[in-house]
């Protein structure tokens, strides 16, 4: 589904144009943190706060990583452009962790199949504490062959290319690590749990009252929108809001008409 009502193709162009150029500016500025902390970085007292910064900086953009993938496997980074949308997608997630998009891909459109039930690889099958569903929810998004491939990588580096092992942990592991955390908490368990409000309807998805902003630097809009990402998965991270702006004005129609009075 486009995010605007103008002429669909038109729309589509734009859609593209938007969310090449803001994945294009995520992985610029993740590859400025990785190569700079990784390679080139001097510790000392003085840059040690800078580097927490950038640590926190770089979870969070490891976050959009994921997200603009995310986007992808919905055709929603390029909509006109299948294999743009797919190499955007499987290159974002080969930098954020090595995953494999291939092996995502169906992993995602079961959620949406099965939000909520049994067969939701990111439902907590049955047991709904914190620490057993993030278990849960790692376990079904990491592999030996992950391990395998970032392990390869991390050989290249310290042993080609001279990186210290120190570095690889702190700019890379720890911000993909807090970037898991960040996915689940406000992607899944928080939009996704069991409240005493009940679902709206059958997606059984939770937007998060938290704000644009917050939920902008929280999980790129997938906290705060997260239900309607669920009525419209074509719609990008950054068309969330405007998304919503559009299904309130549709519900107020739809209220007038059955209420001219």
């Amino acid at each position: 589904m486009s995010i605007t009502a103008a002429h669909p193709s038109d729309a589509m162009k734009r859609q593209m144009r938007i969310g090449v150029s803001l994945s294009a500016a995520i992985m610029v500025a993740w590859l400025a943190i990785h190569i700079t902390g990784i390679f080139f970085w001097q510790w000392s007292l003085a840059t040690l706060p800078i580097a927490i910064l950038m640590v926190l900086v770089q979870t969070w953009l490891s976050t959009g990583l994921f997200i603009v993938a995310h986007d992808s496997m919905h055709g929603a980074l390029a909509p006109e452009h299948p294999r743009l949308n797919r190499a955007i997608g499987a290159t974002c997630l080969s930098l954020y962790a090595c995953l494999s998009y291939a092996s995502l891909l169906p992993q995602h459109h079961l959620h949406h199949k099965q939000t909520g039930r049994a067969g939701d690889p990111d439902f907590h099958g049955g047991d709904p504490r914190l620490t057993r569903w993030f278990l849960q929810f790692f376990k079904t998004y990491y592999s030996h062959g992950q391990i395998i491939r970032i392990t390869l990588v991390a050989l290249v580096y310290t042993l080609l290319l001279g990186a210290p092992l120190g570095n690889i942990v702190i700019f890379w592991a720890l911000p993909a690590l807090g970037a898991v955390a960040q996915l689940f908490v406000f992607g899944t368990w928080l939009p996704h749990r069991e409240r005493d409000l009940p679902f709206a309807d059958t997606h059984r998805a939770h937007s998060l009252d938290i704000g644009p902003a917050l939920s902008l630097m929280t999980c790129f809009h997938f906290g705060g929108y997260h239900h309607e990402h669920h009525l419209s998965p074509g719609t990008p991270w950054w068309g969330l809001p405007a998304r919503r702006r559009a299904l309130a004005v549709r519900a107020a129609d739809r209220r007038g008409v059955e209420d001219p009075a």
